[in-house]
């Protein structure tokens, strides 16, 4: 089960009235997007799937024009801005060989975020020239050009066997959640509360997820709520593994026995798509919170907070518990760019079941940059349950 937003992003950049939505619509074959002479056609990014050979479903996203000079231009430029932290490969788009102020500020933000990109040179149907300095600028870093026509749709194909050159694998082909884990015939016992905050008739996507994951490796889920887990193991063969919602460690870690591997939704998707190695050394460092210390609480999806909810409120509760200190909490869901990372003493992000790996390494690399701890939502209830290594030993 992939959502739009777990499928590899391709960015669309370029100053405005460069060909991007002619591109778009020469990439998919359809009017997607609205192609119009008049500069600044495209005001926010937009976003348009399509299905590309040898990678599979691409979201493409059109962006407005960086050269933007208006006040209304300027917050659409700072939107363009914010794609680049979500996107796996990025296409910036030329005309006339022009390659200047706005160009190289987009691809000295792709080298800083590890975000390949290809450079096209469109309406080369029109402009036959070459303008060889721009070859020698070193921001370019020997990347070749590619010269494409949207209009006439010279170029396209070279262009397309490119973006499956470039996109990085890991966007794509993903390993399964439980590789290396659980094997073939292994019996996993999932915990699944069912509370206010779980969504009505069904459940929520890292245990769906964590479902398909285990009949992938052809092994055997066995699935319940928290209140059969005790007569499960009365009256069962115990299991080979026990994978629980992280917010019932609690009730669950003295039930299960200690030689039977145990961890958590969150700490498999940590593992499988977080920066796990900066969460294991980020967490402990929950000892470290004073009085008025700011933690930032990253959701990945927008939803209704209810009194159960795990982010915005028993994260919070059992923090100030825990610790004994007067703390701050600020909440940001969605994508939205994290300003003034420096204020923060701790970073906790959620699963982000809902989001590419790559978006979330790109989220939380101002705040491991800036040497601010990290943790995820498993990763810090394990620690304040006093669970922390027997949750991660198994998956490290």
């Amino acid at each position: 089960m992939k959502s739009q937003n777990s499928t590899p992003h391709l960015g669309i950049f370029g100053r405005r009235n460069v060909g991007k939505s002619s591109l778009i619509n020469a990439l998919t074959g359809q009017e997607i997007a609205v192609v119009s002479e008049i500069p600044g056609t495209t005001t926010d990014p937009v976003k348009k799937s399509m299905e590309i050979s040898g990678i599979g479903p691409v979201v493409l996203i059109d962006t407005a024009g960086m050269d933007e000079v208006s006040d209304l231009g300027k917050k659409r430029v700072e939107k363009t801005k914010n794609i680049l932290n979500i996107i796996d490969l990025a296409i910036l788009v030329i005309t006339n060989y022009e390659f200047e102020e706005y160009e190289k500020f987009i691809v000295k933000q792709l080298q800083m975020l590890d975000t390949p990109f290809i450079i096209v040179n469109n309406k080369s149907d029109i402009v036959d020239m070459i303008n060889t300095e721009m070859y020698n600028d070193p921001t370019l870093a020997n990347e070749p050009v590619i010269f494409i026509s949207a209009k006439t749709g010279s170029g396209i194909s070279e262009l397309i066997e490119t973006i499956v050159k470039k996109m990085p694998i890991s966007a794509y082909h993903t390993h399964s959640l439980l590789e290396g884990i659980v094997k073939e015939n292994d019996t996993v016992l999932l915990i699944t509360p069912i509370d206010s905050a779980a969504p009505e008739g069904r459940l929520i996507l890292p245990q769906v997820q964590t479902i398909r994951a285990i009949l992938d490796q052809n092994a055997i889920a066995v699935v319940l709520k928290e209140n059969h887990v005790e007569s499960w193991f009365q009256n069962h063969s115990h299991p080979d593994w026990v994978i629980t919602d992280s917010q019932v460690f609690k009730k669950m870690a003295p039930l299960v026995p200690p030689h039977i591997p145990f961890t958590s939704f969150s700490i498999l998707l940590a593992r499988f798509k977080g920066d796990y190695e900066n969460f294991l050394k980020g967490t402990p460092q929950i000892e470290n919170l004073k009085n008025d210390d700011v933690v930032l609480i990253l959701e990945s999806c927008t939803h209704l907070t209810s009194c159960e909810d795990i982010g915005r409120v028993k994260i919070p509760k059992w923090l100030t518990e825990y610790t004994g200190k007067k703390l701050h909490f600020d909440f940001i869901s969605g994508l939205i760019p994290v300003e003034n990372i420096e204020k923060y003493a701790l970073v906790v992000q959620c699963g982000g079941c809902m989001i590419t790996k790559k978006q979330i390494l790109n989220r939380l690399k101002p705040a491991v940059d800036a040497g601010i701890p990290i943790t995820n939502y498993g990763m810090l209830i394990a620690y304040l349950t006093g669970i922390f290594e027997r949750t991660t030993k198994w998956i490290r």
